[in-house]
């Protein structure tokens, strides 16, 4: 398994109640699943619309996370103006 620092931002800080904490996930699939079970519809919502940042890179995919000690942003959609 891959520990990871997961950040969340926004609607999907509100949906977890923190902004930050570690993980254990091999891929994206993993994690947005486990995500839904722990924290319920409303951050189903938020990964629905939303994208992750792995690293830096934007991710849609449900591959591999990649190695250990990556840093994963939850991003909700945002509007543009």
């Amino acid at each position: 398994m891959s520990q990871i620092t997961i950040r969340y931002f926004a609607a999907a800080a509100e949906a977890a109640g923190l902004e930050e904490e570690l993980w254990e996930a091999e891929t994206l699939a993993q994690l947005r699943g486990e995500l839904t079970e722990k924290y319920g519809a409303a951050m189903s919502q938020v990964l629905r619309a939303g994208s992750f940042l792995v690293d830096g890179v934007v991710r849609k995919d449900d591959g591999p996370i990649g190695r250990s000690g990556l840093t994963v942003d939850v991003l909700p959609p945002f509007a543009g103006g």
